[in-house]
C-alpha cells in the first residue's frame, strides 16, 4: 500500500527528514512514533500530497506522490494535527463539502456523510455549528472528513493530541472500529497510545527510521528481552479490590519486592491500584498471595513506565543497531 524508499525532505539547508525507507502493507494499522520535530508530520504531509520530498521515491497504492497527486488524494483521508474545519458551518454541511471536494457525487454525498457520522458516533450532533462541540468532538468531525469519500488509506496526525482521558479512551476505540475497512497511519509521541491500536510501530529519530515492530516487541528491546532476567527490575501495576492496607501487607510480604504503593482506582468498586516494584519476577507469588488472602484481584499487568518513549529513544535511537536498521 506504501513504499518509501531513500525519502528526504529539506527545509533549506535544514534535514528533516532522511534517509527514510520502509513499507506499509494493505490492511495493516501502523503508528509512526516520534518526539516533537523527529519528521513524523512531514511525512505523512508527503504521504498526503501535501508537501514534496526532495528526493527519493514515495508510492501509495503503486502511485507516486510527485507523478500523481491528485489520483493520491481521491485515495486518502488526511487528519492533519489541527483539525481543518469551518467552525460556522454545522456538521452536516461541513461533511458534505468535504465528500464533494474528494469527487463524490451529489447522489452519494447524503449518503456518504450519514455513514461517516455513523462510524465516528457523531448523529446527535450532525445539525449543530462546529463552533458549539466540544474539543473532543471536533477531533472526531475531523475524522468523519477523512473517511467520508472512503479512503483506502487514513492519516492521522495525533489524533489525541488534546484530548482528555475519557477522550482518548473513545478516540483508541474509534480507531479500533476504523480498521480492516482502511489502511491506517497513526502519528503520536506515546508508546503506550499506538501500542493500543497498532499492529506495528516505526520509531522516527531525527528524521530516520531507528527501530520498528510491535509494541511488545519494543518493550522487550528496552528491556533486552522478552523474558524477565535476573536482575533486572520489575515494575508491575496491579488492580485489587478489598482492603487496602491488607493488599498493601500482602505485597510487601512478597519475597523480592522492594517497594508497593497504593492509589484509589474505582471508588464504588472499592477497587485500588497497587505500584510493585521488584527485584526478581514476582507475578505468579503475587497473585497467588492476594487471592490467598481473600482479595479480589482484578489486574496485573506490566507498568506502563517500562514504556516509556524516553527510554526508546535513549536505548534504541542511540544503539549502534538502531540506526542501521533497514525498511520494516
Amino acid at each position: 500500500m506504501i513504499e518509501i524508499k531513500d525519502l528526504y525532505k529539506y527545509y533549506g539547508d535544514r534535514r528533516a527528514v532522511g534517509p527514510l525507507s520502509f513499507t506499509i502493507e494493505q490492511g495493516e494499522v501502523v503508528g509512526l512514533l516520534g518526539v516533537n520535530g523527529a519528521g513524523k508530520t512531514t511525512t505523512l504531509r508527503i504521504l498526503a500530497c501535501d508537501l514534496l520530498p526532495s528526493s527519493g521515491s514515495v508510492k501509495v497504492d503503486g502511485l507516486d506522490v510527485v507523478a500523481e497527486p491528485d489520483a493520491i488524494r481521491r485515495r486518502i483521508g488526511y487528519l492533519p494535527d489541527t483539525p481543518p474545519l469551518y467552525p460556522e458551518m454545522s456538521v452536516r454541511d461541513y461533511l458534505a463539502f468535504a465528500a464533494r471536494l474528494r469527487g463524490t457525487s451529489r447522489k452519494e454525498t447524503a449518503k456518504r456523510v450519514e455513514e461517516a457520522a455513523h462510524s465516528t458516533q457523531l448523529e446527535q450532533v450532525l445539525d449543530e455549528p462546529i463552533s458549539s462541540l466540544s474539543h473532543g468532538f471536533r477531533q472526531r468531525v475531523g475524522i468523519a472528513q477523512a473517511i467520508v469519500h472512503k479512503p483506502r488509506l487514513l492519516v492521522l496526525d495525533e489524533p489525541i493530541s488534546g484530548l482528555d482521558p475519557v477522550q482518548i479512551v473513545e478516540m483508541r476505540e474509534l480507531v479500533r472500529r476504523l480498521r480492516g475497512e482502511h489502511t491506517i497511519v497513526v502519528s503520536s509521541h506515546i508508546l503506550s497510545e499506538v501500542g493500543e491500536t497498532c499492529d506495528r510501530v516505526l520509531v522516527i529519530h531525527q528524521g530516520r527510521l531507528s527501530a520498528s515492530g510491535t509494541s511488545a516487541e519494543l518493550s522487550d528491546r528496552i528491556q533486552g528481552t522478552g523474558a524477565y532476567r535476573e536482575g533486572q527490575t520489575m515494575n508491575l501495576e496491579v488492580t485489587v479490590r478489598g482492603a487496602e492496607a491488607d493488599a498493601l501487607a500482602v505485597a510487601r510480604a512478597v519475597q523480592g519486592v522492594t517497594r508497593a504503593e497504593s492509589s484509589p482506582s474505582n471508588a464504588e468498586l472499592r477497587a485500588f491500584t497497587l505500584r510493585i516494584e521488584a527485584k526478581r519476577d514476582v507475578r505468579g507469588d503475587l497473585a497467588a498471595a492476594l487471592v490467598g488472602a481473600d482479595l479480589a484481584l482484578l489486574e496485573l499487568v506490566r507498568s506502563e513506565r517500562e514504556r516509556e518513549l524516553e527510554s526508546v529513544f535513549l536505548r534504541l535511537a542511540s544503539s549502534d543497531g538502531a540506526s542501521k536498521e533497514g525498511a520494516a
